[in-house]
């Protein structure tokens, strides 16, 4: 399988400093034909000297951490995403994950304020309600800071009632994420690195909830290698944790030992000419005799304690 993709953009200008905007993206199987309409990034926006607003279909801020300290040079597409072990990638909202286009979004970013940029995103729940009237929603926020070689980044992101208590009808479960990123370029290498801390409320037979946890970290390399670009990345998830039940899980994260996690792989780029280039690259997932995390972009069915691993080579063409 393969990720393609078509889209269509366009501005117009108001006037007063106004820019109207506008992007249809969607996935397009070339491989195997057919495809979705408006299924990736899709807004209608307004960019003003106070910042920008847009509404639609799109990642959050939480998202905005990735390019930090991942795959850039691979557009952090494919098999080799680093968002797969780090915010359980693979995984849908209502499964616990972090990093899924939002739908009904709002969202606000902050114009550069001499480096410092910062985004707040609301997604409402559609149709989602629980007893006094309270729905379902995402808030994802972060803030970010450039100054020459240096970025870094911060985000927090709260999925409220996304995935159902099976213990007490109509009540939600509440997950949390939050994840620090920084990276500094060097004149032919970039170093980066990258902490996250996830909470997830699980369910007890008394219809009380609990808590299961977990650390990430990892640490990835970029440099100028001949034409083109090699990338490598090592992120470690731990053990689950909280006042959760041994076994309790979520996703790929389990509470208990021998639940974490290791991610590696290794990516070369050649481009091929100023819009066209090539990639290719190794990954590969160790997950303890307890974990059961899988890639997030071409997700493999994984065991319990599975080693998913791949090779991909991809092409990109920039219209």
């Amino acid at each position: 399988g393969g990720q393609h993709r078509l889209g269509i953009a366009g501005t117009e200008y108001l006037g007063n400093e106004l820019v109207a905007t506008f992007q249809i993206e969607s996935n397009v199987q070339a491989d195997t034909g057919g495809g979705t309409l408006a299924s990736r990034e899709t807004f209608v926006g307004i960019d003003a000297p106070w910042g920008t607003v847009k509404l639609g279909y799109f990642l959050g801020p939480y998202d905005d951490i990735s390019p930090l300290f991942g795959n850039v040079p691979t557009l952090t597409s494919s098999i080799l995403s680093t968002a797969s072990i780090w915010a359980q990638g693979f995984a849908a909202k209502t499964a616990g994950g972090f990093d899924a286009r939002l739908p009904n979004s709002i969202r606000y970013d902050t114009p550069d304020l001499s480096g410092l940029t910062a985004s707040l995103q609301m997604s409402l729940g559609e149709g989602t309600s629980y007893p006094g009237g309270v729905h379902a929603y995402v808030l994802s926020t972060g803030a970010f800071y450039v100054n020459g070689p240096l970025q870094v980044g911060i985000a927090y992101e709260r999925n409220q009632d996304a995935r159902q208590n099976p213990v007490v009808n109509g009540q939600g479960l509440v997950d949390q994420a939050a994840s620090i990123a920084a990276g500094w370029n060097f004149a032919d290498f970039r170093l980066a690195g990258v902490y996250e801390y996830l909470r997830y409320e699980t369910p007890l037979a008394s219809g009380a909830t609990a808590t299961l946890t977990r650390n990430f970290w990892g640490l990835s390399g970029t440099l100028a290698l001949g034409p083109g670009t090699a990338y490598g990345f090592y992120g470690r998830a731990g053990d689950g944790k909280g006042t959760a039940l041994t076994g309790t899980r979520v996703a790929g994260l389990a509470k208990g030992p021998d639940t974490g996690a290791s991610q590696w792989e290794l990516s070369y780029t050649y481009p091929l000419s100023k819009r066209t280039l090539l990639y290719a690259g190794y990954v590969k997932i160790d997950n303890d005799a307890n974990a059961s995390y899988t890639f997030n972009i071409n997700p493999y069915p994984t065991a319990i304690g599975g080693q998913p691993a791949g090779f991909v080579l991809g092409t990109v063409h920039f219209f």
